[in-house]
């Protein structure tokens, strides 16, 4: 099949792996393999005119103009991430959280550097778009989050704040809907139950989020390209604190007294602290770090990101 490219399923497995964990951002590893712009200008395409030639059933025309066959690859390996490796993720945080944080922490660590080279000149303006996007990104990581909340009306603001984080590289969509309240009930329970009640507000607004969103980000890269990728270079860097290994969960309480949620305490948000000791698990987080750091640099430098 002419169309058909394995290497951007493998983009969009990449995308949807990182987007289930709190930290780290799909946009970040779209912008890394090389795909960042396509992808944003591609679902900038559905619009009145792509209305018109699907309502005229010019079917070849609507293909061509919302270059559907490279997004249907990208979402295609993006959904199946996500779908599947929402309770692999589940398990690994429940039983081994330092080693899966500190991959991720090796992974976005490297994606400073690599998404901060794109940038063509570093001059005045690209400086201050960096420490904006650092600043913004290190005070979203000390907010204390929301309580849980299952409104349908909620949750339909919920996945358009969660959608447009996730686009943007730097910013974790799992991460904001830590922020909300309803990062377990959306990307764990929801998605593992297959509750489609909970997931079909989120999934209104993530659809009318990233519509929306595309339009202003195809603006920004087409006119401020070096800016925009400063500021989302920023972004990154000040996300590494929610990604830091060695934390304790704080847990909600309300009156006193933890807020349950199925049998279980509901996490508020984590304290980073120093490792307790330096011994032989100490050493196994160094080298997941590390072997973070060299995941991305083989997405880099392989022909993956030649689409």
């Amino acid at each position: 099949m002419k169309n058909f490219k394995i290497s951007l399923i493998l983009k969009g497995l990449g995308m949807g792996a990182a987007n289930v964990i709190p930290g780290v951002s799909g946009g970040t590893i779209a912008l890394i393999t090389g795909i960042y712009e396509e992808l944003i200008n591609s679902l900038k395409s559905f619009d009145l005119q792509a209305l018109k030639l699907l309502l005229k059933f010019k079917w070849k025309e609507f293909v061509s103009y919302t270059n559907l066959y490279f997004l249907v690859q990208v979402l295609f390996g993006l959904g199946i991430a996500v779908l599947t490796l929402a309770k692999v993720f589940k398990y690994l945080f429940e039983n081994y959280p330092v080693y899966i944080w500190a991959y991720f922490f090796g992974l976005v660590l490297a994606s400073v550097y690599f998404v901060g080279k794109t940038v063509e000149k570093w001059n005045i303006s690209t400086k201050i778009s960096f420490l904006i996007g650092l600043i913004v990104a290190v005070i979203v990581t000390v907010l204390h989050p929301a309580g849980e909340n299952d409104n349908p009306v909620y949750l339909f603001f919920n996945g358009i704040i969660a959608i447009i984080s996730m686009i943007l590289p730097g910013l974790s969509g799992s991460f904001v809907l830590i922020l909300l309240g309803n990062y377990r009930l959306v990307a764990i329970d929801a998605i593992n139950n297959f509750d489609f009640k909970t997931l079909l507000p989120f999934a209104l607004g993530a659809i009318i989020g990233l519509v929306a969103f595309s339009h202003v980000l195809s603006w920004l890269f087409k006119k401020y390209k070096n800016q925009t990728i400063a500021l989302m270079t920023g972004f990154i860097l000040g996300s590494l604190n929610i990604l830091w290994p060695w934390k304790k969960a704080v847990f909600l309480q309300q009156n006193g007294e933890y807020v349950m949620k199925h049998g279980r305490k509901i996490i508020a948000y984590y304290e980073q602290v120093v490792p307790g000791h330096f011994g032989g698990k100490f050493v196994f987080a160094l080298l997941l770090i590390l072997l973070g750091i060299i995941s991305i640099y083989y997405l880099e430098k392989s022909g993956l990101e030649k689409s």
